[in-house]
């Protein structure tokens, strides 16, 4: 179920995404030179998006992965590596162009489609893995859980998943966004606060048939995210 708050911050992300961010993120994931500060960042994802493959078999042949939020596509291309039959989607659809242009040449034909759309959309079928990079941090955590519970139903054996850590720097970062005008600003983060969030996931009723497996927080300069795994029983 998507609840007002959830569509509210998905058009935002959508807007954001294709009117102002779509040449910087597509620099920011390539491997053109950028400034200290996106540096760090680019670093922080490199290792996050290592963390979370490190978190699926190495042999993903026959799989069905869903990439919820795949942005420019650099976790698509390496899971459909290791043989997974990978779904990527986006709600920006300039992303999803550039996600599509680099996978080209570089995958067998149909490893990976593209589409753009919500991740929670049920026609996207059944997954035996669903990976959500970054792209529940700018929910808050009542819509990360409903999300997750949304998803729960369709997926076979894991999902794995990132939020925003509620630590002093974002706390700041999350004040100091503020300031800038209206027309400048990216979706704001929600950081979260850990113990709450897992306590939130038990509780629901949905995810009662689900563990809370490993978790690894990734702190490099401006970016700091929290990958946490959920398993069926």
């Amino acid at each position: 179920m998507q609840t007002a708050t959830y569509q509210s911050r998905r058009s935002q992300i959508e807007t954001y995404f294709d009117r102002t961010a779509a040449d910087a993120w597509a620099r920011l994931t390539s491997d053109a030179p950028v400034s200290g500060i996106r540096a760090t960042v680019r670093a922080g994802r490199d290792e996050m998006r290592q963390t979370l493959l490190s978190w699926l078999p190495e042999d993903l042949t026959g799989k069905r992965l869903l990439d919820a939020g795949c942005g420019t596509g650099a976790f698509a291309i390496e899971s459909a590596r290791r043989g997974a039959q990978v779904l990527a989607i986006d709600v920006s659809p300039s992303l999803i162009k550039i996600a599509r242009e680099r996978s080209q040449g570089q995958m067998p034909e149909g490893s990976i489609i593209y589409e753009v759309g919500d991740m929670l959309d049920s026609q996207l079928g059944i997954f035996d893995h669903v990976v959500a990079m970054d792209s529940l941090i700018h929910y808050h955590q009542t819509d990360i859980v409903q999300s997750l519970a949304s998803l729960a139903p369709r997926i076979r054996r894991s999902i794995v998943m990132t939020f925003a850590p509620k630590t002093p720097l974002l706390a700041a970062m999350h004040f100091v966004g503020r300031a800038f005008p209206r027309a400048d600003r990216a979706p704001a983060i929600e950081p979260v606060a850990e113990y709450s969030l897992k306590a939130n996931i038990r509780q629901e009723r949905q995810l009662m048939s689900w563990n809370i497996g490993r978790d690894r927080r990734v702190s490099r300069g401006f970016y700091t995210s929290h990958a946490l795994e959920l398993c069926r029983k």
